[in-house]
């Protein structure tokens, strides 16, 4: 049974603490992420504390408590928390929330590490909740001023000198959707007289200011950076659930003692949640399941401990070495169950363990293509190439070395009694050389007939006569029936059979190596063949995800234009062309 459909989080475990100091991955909850297989729908949320982000991630959750709820002007949430459950609405799927401390806790002086969880939180997610109380303003956007240092904080190429402006084209391959939930909004929705929906809403409160000088550009930037960054949001408008008395204990109160349209409110949201959020991808079209974001967490708060940036180019990078060298050992080791499963040794024929081989390989080689990615230089199908000829030879020797053991034994078994004749003198008498030449062809016939002897059975039985050709010449000399001439014609007659013996035993070698070879050059044409197959695959879906990040740039350039910002809506189609450039120069990388 698959250990992703067990997932069943009795409530939520943190996932990165927030010390103060320092940020701290929980071993705990990368345990849990180990286990699910299955593709993550990773759903997180930010906001300032006490705005009701974990209520809302309670009810994605679908149960009465689980988040922790913060009563007072206290943060309660520390660091990200993390709930694994899964998916209500798609199968073989898990939903995994992420519920975040409150942002700008007042009895936090230094605000770095809040930057740092507002940034992980859009690395980690494919939805991305910004949760905050009434309309947006201007204070709302200074609110959000996190938005703003996303630049500062990532980094989506590895190269030292890309600058802030390359960066940005770059991030939408790979930032979540946004979502912005405004609670307890406390107007009608118009505009202009006329009722507009809350996506309108938040559009409308995007657009920018007219105006060239500081001040301008500096209102301008949260707008700008949320436009750059997140090309598809959504807006949920919530009136206020209840009293503000009866806030306090809102985890305890049911759905029939809460304001009415807040409960519909929160089911359209929670609908929407369910049905549009997306598989957790990073650029490529790469699938996140568990045990990737477990990489991913473990990757970022790494980069961040250790001063530097985290960078996407190299986490995805760092994902696909462990992922791609983990995909090679699972394919030998199926590779080497179902030999040693299916192949009864030793076998009649190289045949029969080449013809097993193929189909262990091509099953292998499935194994790994369905686990890797990115295999950019080719490296890890080289290894796995290696590594499976190594195998086979490997099979091949031990093929050999069964038939060499099992006809060892034939031989001593079959022949014993004659080596004792030889011992007790039997054949030392006149006629005695022929007497033992004529038993020792009966035993060969009996040796011959014996089956199950595999490959190894006539080099055998050419090295026993072999080791025997002294006995035979001393026989041969103490018989005394035969006369020279009679002896010199043996003598001839058994150079010659030894001759042709070993002539059969090197021809029939050099056509089992030729048959090695011969597949060996087979297999790795066709495991070329598939992995270039699979490499184009990615490529396609490369190009693909440009031509979309591209199509949602352009519709953005229209709503400048729309909106007379043309030095913006320039900005912005330079960042088209180099993603232009970029896909049409593109012919193996994802980045």
């Amino acid at each position: 049974m698959d250990m992703a459909s067990e997932i069943h989080m009795p409530g939520p475990v943190c996932l990165i603490e927030n010390s103060g100091e320092q940020l701290l991955v929980n071993q705990e909850a990368l345990e849990i992420l180990s286990t699910i297989e299955n593709p993550v729908v990773v759903v997180a949320i930010v906001g300032l504390y006490c705005t009701g982000k974990s209520y809302l991630m309670k009810k994605l959750a679908g149960k009465q408590k689980g988040f922790s709820l913060g009563s007072t002007v206290q943060s309660h949430t520390k660091g990200i928390w993390m709930w694994c459950l899964p998916h209500p609405q798609k199968p073989e799927h898990t939903l995994v929330l992420l519920d975040t401390e409150g942002l700008e806790d007042v009895k936090k002086g230094d605000n770095q590490n809040g930057c740092w969880i507002f940034a992980l939180a859009v690395l980690l997610s494919s939805t991305f909740i910004y949760n905050s109380l009434g309309m947006i303003n201007q204070k709302a956007m200074d609110q959000l001023h996190y938005v703003t240092k996303l630049t500062e904080l990532i980094k989506s190429k590895s190269s030292p000198d890309q600058s802030d402006v390359d960066e940005l084209p770059n991030f939408v391959s790979f930032f979540p959707v946004f979502v912005w939930t405004l609670r307890d909004f406390p107007m009608e929705l118009e505009l202009n007289g006329r009722s507009i929906t809350p996506d309108e809403y938040l559009e409308n409160s995007l657009a920018l200011r007219l105006g060239t000088d500081e001040k301008t550009k500096r209102l301008n930037e949260p707008q700008m950076c949320i436009k750059k960054f997140f090309p598809k949001r959504k807006c949920f408008i919530f009136d206020s659930p209840a009293d503000r008395k009866q806030l306090q204990k809102l985890e305890f109160m049911g759905k029939e003692e809460l304001n009415k349209k807040y409960v519909e409110e929160v089911e359209k949201f929670t609908s929407y949640i369910f049905s549009y959020s997306g598989v957790k991808t990073l650029s490529g079209g790469i699938i996140v399941n568990g045990k990737r974001l477990k990489i991913l967490v473990e990757t970022y708060v790494s980069a961040i401990s250790s001063g530097s940036l985290p960078c996407m180019e190299s986490t995805v990078m760092t994902l696909a070495q462990i992922e791609n060298s983990a995909a090679v050992e699972k394919a030998i080791t199926h590779y080497e169950e179902q030999m040693n499963q299916k192949i009864q040794m030793p076998t009649e024929t190289l045949q029969e363990v080449l013809a097993m081989h193929r189909t262990c390989e091509m099953e292998a080689t499935e194994i790994y293509m369905k686990n890797s990615f990115m295999d950019v230089d080719q490296n890890f199908q080289k290894e796995l190439g290696t590594q499976l000829e190594d195998k086979l030879d490997a099979f091949v020797k031990k093929n050999m070395d069964m038939s060499s053991a099992q006809c060892s034994d034939l031989l001593a078994r079959i022949f014993g009694p004659l080596e004792e004749e030889v011992k007790q003198g039997t054949f030392h008498k006149p006629g005695g050389y022929y007497l033992y030449l004529q038993k020792k062809r009966e035993l060969e016939k009996k040796y011959k007939q014996t089956p199950g002897k595999g490959l190894q059975a006539e080099e055998m039985l050419r090295k026993y006569n072999e080791s025997k050709e002294e006995v035979a010449e001393t026989l041969q000399k103490m018989d005394q029936s035969l006369t020279e001439k009679d002896k010199q014609i043996e003598v001839e007659r058994v150079t010659a059979e030894v001759a042709e013996a070993s002539r059969r035993t090197q021809e029939e070698m050099q056509k089992k190596y030729e048959q090695l070879m011969k597949k060996k050059e087979k297999s790795y044409q066709e495991l070329t063949k598939q992995l270039t197959e699979k490499m184009d695959q990615e490529q396609k879906v490369f190009m693909a995800e440009q031509d979309r990040i591209i199509s949602l740039k352009m519709q953005e350039q229209e709503r400048l234009l729309k909106e007379r910002f043309k030095a913006e809506s320039r900005m912005l189609h330079e960042e088209i062309e180099k993603i232009k450039k970029v896909k049409s120069s593109s012919s193996c990388t994802i980045f």
